[in-house]
């Protein structure tokens, strides 16, 4: 089951005894997932979902908090559609459901956020308000490089209620219009992990941590296993090229050469893939990296100087560009 599924299977079975709250998540529940239509002058709330067990809670709240009864209908997957939707459709009592759910103001007008009493509300509403949406029109990507948890909305009015509501739960969340449709979106770790506690998606919550620690130690393996693949590749290439130089510097000097700048450099050629340090422990006697280091620079310094005297290649004209570059 993918993991959107997994979130609202585990909200929808969710027990909230709470009246305030319930009313909240059913209030967000209608916005977000489609709300008034007028229908032969009469107002109709439709709620179209995506998963059968929230139709049935929502079905089963309107009844016990408001007296209403309701209709649900499937539409069959097809097309586009990979997968059922199930639509709670309020008929006869759809105005009192309205205007008791604060989908239509005092005045009969629609409310374009959410309900004034329910973004006032308290932290356990905020909640409440974020289950309903998620129930609605959410969606919760795997953990990587683009995860996100998303909620689409009816409109910037009840995106911002909704990232007004994630403030009040100690999270950022962010409104952003795309291709004409609004959305609020959460996208740092650890708030898709708090929200995600908040509406009560505890066990989906493990779940989802722990893919993203796995994911996040692969990425750390991965990153070092490059990073050492790519130094070992360097220091391979380095050392051809000091080799080669090196080699040069025997042709440039001849029988000039310091005997202990000549060890160095017989050491570098005959061992061209070993680093400074192992050239250090093979030198009789054994010698630090440094050591090593500083006799080579100057061996190969000395040959450039001559070089340069008698107008002769120096030690960098035999290597190639990608070699020059270290």
């Amino acid at each position: 089951m993918a993991l959107t599924a997994e979130v609202k299977d585990e909200l929808a079975r969710i027990k909230v005894t709470r009246t305030s709250c319930r009313k909240a998540e059913v209030s967000a529940t209608l916005r977000f997932s489609g709300g008034l239509h007028i229908i032969s002058g009469r107002v109709v709330i439709e709620a179209e979902l995506d998963d059968e067990a929230a139709a049935a809670r929502l079905r089963q709240a309107i009844t016990e908090l408001y007296g209403h009864t309701s209709d649900l209908i499937v539409v069959q997957a097809g097309g586009l559609r990979k997968n059922n939707r199930y639509v709670v459709r309020v008929v006869r009592d759809g105005e009192s459901l309205a205007r008791q759910t604060g989908l239509l103001d005092s005045r009969g007008r629609p409310v374009r956020g959410l309900a004034p009493e329910v973004v006032s509300a308290g932290v356990a509403e905020a909640e409440a308000v974020w289950r309903g949406a998620f129930l609605a029109h959410g969606s919760l990507t795997e953990p990587g490089r683009s995860m996100a948890l998303e909620v689409t909305c009816p409109g910037p009015e009840a995106a911002l209620a909704l990232v007004g509501a994630a403030r009040r739960l100690g999270v950022q969340a962010k409104s952003r219009e795309v291709r004409g449709v609004d959305r609020v979106v959460v996208r740092d770790g650890e708030a898709i992990g708090e929200i995600l506690r908040r509406m009560g998606a505890v066990r989906t919550r493990e779940v989802w941590e722990e893919r993203r620690a796995r994911r996040e130690v692969r990425g750390t393996a991965n990153r070092l296993a490059n990073f050492d693949d790519a130094n070992l590749r360097r220091s391979a290439r380095a050392a051809v090229a000091a080799g080669a130089r090196v080699q040069r510097a025997f042709e440039i000097l001849g029988e000039d050469v310091p005997e202990h700048l000549r060890q160095a450099g017989e050491l570098r050629l005959a061992h061209k893939q070993a680093s400074l340090e192992e050239l250090g422990q093979l030198a009789e006697p054994p010698l630090s990296k440094d050591a090593v280091a500083g006799r080579i620079r100057r061996l190969l310094s000395t040959a450039d100087k001559r070089a340069l005297e008698v107008g002769v290649p120096d030690t960098e004209s035999g290597l190639s560009p990608d070699l020059l570059d270290l």
